[in-house]
């Protein structure tokens, strides 16, 4: 009896699955180790002392950081609005891409970046393969943006690693290297290329104009770059700020690896980590702390109100649809 192609496939798919779930499992475990093992000697009373040391115009300057941050994010959705050509209002994207930009940071991509983007942009009226084309410029966008800032910084070797990394400058100058070389490719193809679409699980993926590209690539680099300039701004002055934006840029990496929902756990690893022999680790963590609640709690509370705002629209559209149909 012939054994079907897809029966077959399946053996090496199983193995794949938990070879990348044990991966993930030992990641979890190793970060959680490394994150007990700097703070253990952390002094807290020294933290909370820093965090209430915070001026209210630093406070309000963070504000700001997160405030363009978050607007150079849901442009992403604009762009793809641009890319698509749909009808709903630029005032409407932003409302959507904000709430969906809040939840994924907190509850993880599955959540905010595909199942709340989906439901909020169908219950408009877009059609789930226009939901598609907007997300592939929005992915593109960010990842774009990420991959020309990590090239730039460690090919050029902004970012001084402890000693004691296996990796070392070199191998992740290296790493610079390959991620302006993906960059310049996906620029280049935008320009020249002569086949414009492709087919993935039914849905057309248009490749877009190099000007279209030139936009994900700068708003990318400014999201990063602000989210950065937070920590940054948290952090004690004097320190080199490609060295901050490179920890970020390797801990979202470290973060999206674990899977694990706002890196919880994983950015304070990462920085306590590479910073430590420059910043004591009570001003590290207590820099973290006052950006998690500035660019993650504090947005997540508004954009559920948002959120409720929105589906109360959606569900008043539906019923005026199904009455103009009745």
């Amino acid at each position: 009896m012939k054994v079907p192609a897809t029966e077959r496939l399946k053996p090496s798919r199983t193995w794949r699955r938990w070879l990348k779930r044990g991966v993930t499992l030992v990641f979890f475990v190793l970060v959680a180790v490394l994150l007990f093992s700097l703070a253990r000697n952390v002094d807290w009373p020294e933290v909370i002392a820093t965090l209430r040391g915070y001026s209210p115009l630093m406070l309000v300057a963070g504000v700001g950081i997160t405030a363009a941050s978050y607007t150079a994010f849901c442009s992403y959705d604009l762009l793809g609005k641009k890319y698509t050509g749909h009808g709903l209002s630029a005032g409407r994207v932003l409302l959507v891409a904000f709430v969906c930009y809040s939840f994924n940071l907190n509850l993880g991509a599955w959540v905010g970046g595909l199942a709340m983007r989906y439901r909020l942009y169908t219950r408009l009226g877009l059609g789930v393969g226009t939901v598609t084309r907007i997300l592939s410029i929005s992915l593109i966008a960010n990842w774009l943006g990420y991959m020309i800032l990590a090239g730039i910084v460690f090919s050029f070797r902004l970012l001084s690693l402890p000693q004691n990394w296996e990796i070392g400058a070199t191998g992740l100058q290296f790493i610079g290297f390959g991620l302006l070389a993906v960059s310049f490719a996906y620029l280049a193809a935008c320009r020249f290329s002569k086949r414009r679409a492709w087919h993935v699980r039914g849905h057309e993926i248009v490749l877009p104009p190099l000007r279209l590209a030139l936009m994900q690539a700068a708003l990318g680099a400014a999201n990063w770059s602000l989210m950065s300039a937070l920590i940054y701004l948290l952090l004690p002055q004097g320190l080199f700020f490609p060295s901050i934006l490179g920890i970020l840029l390797i801990s979202s990496i470290a973060g999206v690896v674990t899977h694990i929902p706002a890196g919880l756990g994983v950015l304070e690893a990462v920085f306590l980590a590479l910073l430590q022999h420059h910043v004591a680790p009570s001003q590290i963590l207590a820099a973290l702390i006052g950006y998690r609640a500035l660019y993650f709690l504090l947005p997540l509370t508004a954009a559920f109100l948002v959120y409720l705002v929105l589906e109360r629209r959606g569900l008043k559209r539906k019923k005026e649809e199904a009455r103009q149909e009745g």
